[in-house]
């Protein structure tokens, strides 16, 4: 075997695996984490009670008291929220309110605070709490999807 038929029988199956062909698909693949949605129970009751108190110190003066938004401020909850942020992340939204928000003083809330803060949006938007709170890392975030409506269950 001469040094470049050595060389392609050692990359090539190196390029495939980088390039995918020879991995299982996603759903066979234990070793990467599996995106949830807002339906799995992302944050705690909890952790919504302390969001609230935030909401109407921060953000209330804005988006109203009850999310529903005023002027130029969009609402936080409902159908144009949902439509809006539908297919993105929680990472996507807690980076929008870390860098833009309040209006008076972006960027000014800290990550456990903003987290907080979304448990609360994601209460009124009637997703479901669960065991775990809602991180505040923004890795962990851009792992759990907003999806307006709830997906079917697979059988």
């Amino acid at each position: 075997m001469n040094h470049k038929t050595m060389t392609l029988a050692i990359l090539a199956p190196a390029a495939a695996i980088a390039l995918g062909f020879l991995l299982p698909p996603a759903h066979a693949r234990p070793w990467q984490e599996q995106q949830t949605s807002v339906w799995d129970g992302v944050y705690t009751a909890e952790q919504a009670k302390r969001g609230e108190a935030f909401y109407l110190e921060d953000c209330s003066n804005c988006h109203g008291r009850e999310l529903e938004g005023a002027d130029m401020t969009p609402p936080l909850a409902g159908l144009s929220f949902s439509s809006n942020w539908d297919g993105l992340t929680l990472g996507d939204l807690f980076e929008r309110i870390r860098i833009t928000m309040p209006a008076d003083r972006p960027g000014s809330l800290a990550r456990q605070r903003i987290a907080d803060i979304m448990s609360h949006l994601l209460v009124v938007n009637k997703f479901p709490a669960g065991n775990a709170e809602l991180p505040r890392e923004l890795q962990a975030l851009k792992q759990i999807l907003y999806q307006a409506t709830k997906p079917s269950q697979k059988q």
